[in-house]
């Protein structure tokens, strides 16, 4: 017979909230890009906004965003250069800090730029997160001087990257370099809509191609 206690039941730890990356792809995402960055840069860091907003976020720019339970914890952006990626405007809430986040949007950044066939990725970092980074395998570019801007010093990392063995190139299959950013291993709404084989072209899309050719000087003699 076993004896009865009154030991107190112990308090399960709680699970932690897992950290959802994703790339920011709708109108809503980018809402949550510009609210986190206007926070931590904006109104903690005191960047004016014109500066923190720098005309580069809708030119050829990638967005990452980490969510815990569909709440924006953290951002980041990258950019795309002939032979580097460059990562630029980490940052996370307040609430979210301790380095989780950051990490998991830097192992994402690192996976995307690999996927897309990059070998480098630059950073611009404030001396005093130099370990930080350190950590993560980027290393300072020496020769190379530091500078300011936004009213904060800055200087050079870099980090060395092993592109993926299915990298994204011109020889990947064609449906899927036109799938979704980041997504390119899975069907995308492109794949969806070659299942419906090609229509036949009649009435106003007929109309239309002839205008076009017309326009550019391309009649039916130049496409035999």
């Amino acid at each position: 017979m076993t004896e009865e206690t009154n030991m107190p039941t112990p308090t399960p730890t709680p699970t932690p909230t897992p950290i959802s990356i994703r790339v920011a792809r709708t109108l809503h995402d980018l809402t949550d890009v510009i609210a986190v960055r206007s926070i931590v840069y904006v109104e903690e860091q005191h960047c004016p906004l014109h500066e923190e907003f720098d005309g580069n976020d809708v030119a050829g720019s990638t967005h990452l965003l980490a969510t815990l339970d569909e709440e924006a914890a953290g951002v980041l952006r990258i950019r795309w250069f002939a032979d580097f990626a460059k990562v630029e405007r980490v940052a996370v809430r307040r609430r979210y800090r301790g380095g989780m986040v950051s990490k998991a949007l830097l192992q994402s950044a690192f996976s995307l730029a690999e996927d897309k066939g990059y070998r480098r990725m630059l950073l611009h970092i404030e001396p005093s997160l130099v370990e930080y980074y350190l950590r993560h395998g980027f290393q300072p570019r020496a020769g190379r001087p530091r500078f300011h801007y936004s009213d904060r010093e800055y200087m050079e990392v870099i980090k060395e990257l092993m592109p993926a063995s299915d990298a994204i190139s011109m020889d990947s299959p064609a449906l899927c370099v036109v799938r979704p950013e980041g997504a390119w291993r899975e069907a995308g709404v492109l794949d969806l809509s070659s299942a419906r084989g090609i229509a036949q072209r009649g009435g106003v899309c007929d109309e239309v191609c002839k205008d076009a050719q017309g326009r550019s000087g391309i009649g039916e003699e130049a496409r035999e």
